[in-house]
């Protein structure tokens, strides 16, 4: 049999002659390979529809309302989502509602704010969630607030969108401005704060303040004068040792941290809560202070000093004693003994190491004169007392028992 060129004709049958039979097996492998026409193309799998988001929630911090949602996982068509979402986030602006009126429901025509891409949706997770941060202009507040209406959807294909998220609304209002003259001292009870109350928003006069919340991290190593350090939620292992804490709410400035220790750098920074109709408005940070509390109190002048003449006995000459109060400080490294022979002046030291007692012997007294002595404490910081009261004493001449 004979297969004319473009005939579509079964594979020929068998020939009696064996040696067709290798020939005839390669023709039908062809014939079957590539029969008449070319294969068709195989259907592509339509892109899936996610489902949609439930759980979005907002809240304003400062000059941003903060987004916060879980991504689906699935399809409306109850497959797995194998390939990366894109986001878009709608945003609209409406009047405030009445107080107890019911929950707000999805605008008609939901503005979009953005799209993030499927290769920035990584940046934007936080612990499982995606945190967007919608930054606020001037324009987007007013006078008694503005209810700020968020929703969001998700897609692999833009011809196929989730359908709209649960809605999240709140009402913004503007916060007061940044605190901008932070200071710090140290005291002996700790490290006190001042700042000047804010009066002023971004679009008019502040409001009341509510009290103000003081955060607090740990530095690394103490920073250069005047340097800022890592802004809250830094995770810059080079700048904080540990991340910014909240530790205090305070009514009015100044406050005074009594839980610091010596040695260690903390950098502050305090935001003011503004008092609206039903909400609380917390600011964006302070300008940031730093500071590393070190001792440079000293400690109390020793009391009851006494000069106490001893004469000679046994071989001994004879010599002044001095002996005074222990001191009531609790680090206490030693004392150092002053000699003068004029009321009016402290005199040089006579001890070559501070004393770790309360007593000292000067055995360089000279007969017939009358020395004034003092007395300091020292700290193991290194800081050195008052001088105690003086007290005077003398060794007679031998002609003067």
């Amino acid at each position: 049999m004979e297969i004319q060129q473009g005939d579509c004709a079964p594979a020929p049958a068998a020939h009696s002659h064996a040696f067709h039979l290798p020939i005839l097996f390669f023709l039908s492998y062809i014939f079957i390979l590539y029969g008449c026409a070319a294969p068709g193309e195989p259907l592509e799998r339509k892109p899936p529809t996610p489902t949609p988001v439930t759980d979005l929630i907002a809240s304003q911090s400062g000059n941003a309302v903060i987004l916060s949602f879980t991504l689906p996982r699935d399809s409306v068509e109850k497959r797995e989502i194998q390939k990366p979402l894109s986001v878009n986030v709608y945003r609209n602006f409406e009047e405030v509602p009445p107080a107890n009126s019911p929950a707000a429901v999805a605008p008609a025509n939901p503005a979009l704010l953005l799209t993030i891409p499927p290769a920035m949706v990584d940046r934007y997770m936080s612990q499982g969630r995606v945190r967007f941060i919608d930054s606020l202009q001037t324009g987007d507040f007013a006078p008694g607030g503005r209810e700020a209406v968020y929703l969001v959807r998700t897609f692999v294909s833009p011809k196929k969108l989730s359908t709209t998220s649960n809605v999240a609304a709140l009402t913004v209002n503007p916060p007061a401005n940044a605190i901008a003259d932070l200071e710090t001292a140290f005291s002996r009870s700790g490290v006190t704060l001042s700042w000047t109350p804010p009066d002023k928003t971004v679009i008019g006069t502040a409001p009341r303040v509510a009290f103000y919340r003081v955060y607090r991290a740990e530095m690394e190593s103490a920073p250069n004068s005047g340097a800022n350090p890592a802004a809250i939620g830094s995770t810059d292992a080079s700048q904080t040792k540990v991340p910014f804490a909240r530790i205090a709410e305070a009514e009015s400035p100044p406050y005074t941290d009594t839980q610091t220790e010596l040695g260690k750098t903390y950098v502050y920074s305090v935001r003011s809560v503004a008092q609206f109709p039903g909400a609380q408005v917390e600011s964006v940070d302070s300008n940031f202070a730093t500071i590393t509390p070190k001792d440079v109190f000293p400690p109390p002048a020793p009391q009851d000093l006494v000069a106490a003449f001893v004469p000679a006995a046994g071989g001994t000459a004879a010599y002044l004693d001095l002996s005074w109060s222990i001191s009531t400080a609790t680090d206490i490294a030693g004392y150092n003994v002053y000699r003068s022979e004029d009321s009016s002046r402290p005199g040089a030291r006579v001890n070559s190491q501070l004393l770790l007692t309360p007593a000292f012997r000067d055995m360089n007294a000279l007969p017939g004169r009358t020395y004034f002595f003092t007395v300091t404490a020292v700290d193991r910081s290194g800081n050195e007392s008052p001088a105690s009261p003086p007290a005077s004493g003398n060794v007679p001449a031998p002609d003067h028992p």
